[in-house]
């Protein structure tokens, strides 16, 4: 099987290709992500359970419902994954939580609205579901992708309830200008289904800000080494490596990150590396990789080239 993934789509990290075929990776280099080939993410927002009584049942339409508890403000700390993403020796984008920053900081949607200018790239998040990128495109409203169509919306229509934030300082990649993007946003407004040639509302905005084919769905073969690393941070001094050799699959990974939440890849990436060693105090519990502000080590099988593809 070599380098080429096979599987198509994956439920957990137990189920990443290792160097050893028993599952045991005896280096210290990082592991290979998986190919999402003809697959998408699920945007839509997750249909909620009933309600339940006391003894476990769903309440009548009719009968006393229990005070609701009064919902969590959502915390990206608590919630999203600290990662950063690296093509070859370049970080092309980095998602922080560094004391003092500020730009992961959300918003109602009313409140978005008063920070958004054309051009922008908007995010929405919420807990336990994929995040929703759009493009701001002025006069309130924004074009996204959206259960397989690209669609102009009103933000606040868009957002469907969610808190949300400007992004355009993620992904590193030079912009193009504010009237160019708003340009490709709005050409593929009503493109649906065959005519789409993105697999999330991400990809779909980021090429609108960036027009880089990596983008697209097949903008690059998924052939020989695996040139995009993403580096999910464990702790202030811990991360953990994944490979991939497309920045469509790379980011489908780091979405799928962020709709099982910070505590579920936490505990995926304790349990395929070590399932043995329950103990966190140990200081082998995961294995450890440069700090994000910096490329990984160049110990992996990779070649040094040019920093970002065109």
């Amino acid at each position: 099987m070599g380098n080429q993934v096979e599987k198509l789509t994956h439920l957990s990290y137990k189920e990443v290709p290792t160097a050893d075929p028993t599952g045991v990776d005896r280096d210290d280099g990082p592991r290979i992500g998986v190919s999402y080939i003809f697959s998408n993410d699920d945007e839509d927002v997750e249909p909620q359970p009933p309600p339940q009584g006391l003894d476990g049942g769903a309440l009548s339409d009719s009968g006393d419902r229990p005070p609701l508890p009064p919902p969590q403000p959502y915390d990206p700390r608590q919630h999203e994954v600290e990662c950063s993403v690296f093509y070859r020796d370049e970080c092309i984008y980095q998602k922080s939580f560094a004391p003092g920053s500020a730009a992961l900081s959300t918003y109602t949607p009313e409140n978005l609205l008063n920070k958004c200018s054309p051009g922008d790239l908007v995010e929405f998040v919420s807990q336990a579901q994929y995040p929703h990128w759009a493009v701001y495109v002025g006069n309130f409203q924004v074009v996204h992708l959206h259960r397989l169509e690209v669609s102009n919306s009103f933000l606040t229509d868009a957002s469907q309830g969610r808190r949300g934030r400007v992004v355009n300082d993620l992904y590193r990649y030079k912009p193009l200008s504010p009237s160019a993007v708003v340009r490709n946003a709005l050409a593929h407004v009503g493109a649906k289904e065959r005519e789409l040639s993105w697999r999330n509302s991400e990809s779909f905005a980021a090429w609108c800000r960036y027009g880089k084919r990596e983008f697209k769905i097949g903008g690059e073969l998924r052939i020989g080494k695996q040139p995009y690393r993403l580096q999910i941070q464990l702790s202030a001094q811990r991360s953990h490596t994944l490979e991939f050799q497309s920045l469509e699959d790379l980011i489908m990974e780091k979405r799928r990150n962020d709709q099982i939440g910070r505590a579920a890849v936490l505990q995926e990436l304790a349990t395929h590396l070590h399932p043995a060693e329950p103990d966190e105090g140990d200081s082998d519990a995961t294995r450890t990789t440069p700090s994000p502000l910096r490329p990984p080590a160049s110990g992996s099988e990779e070649e040094n080239g040019d920093s970002v593809v065109h």
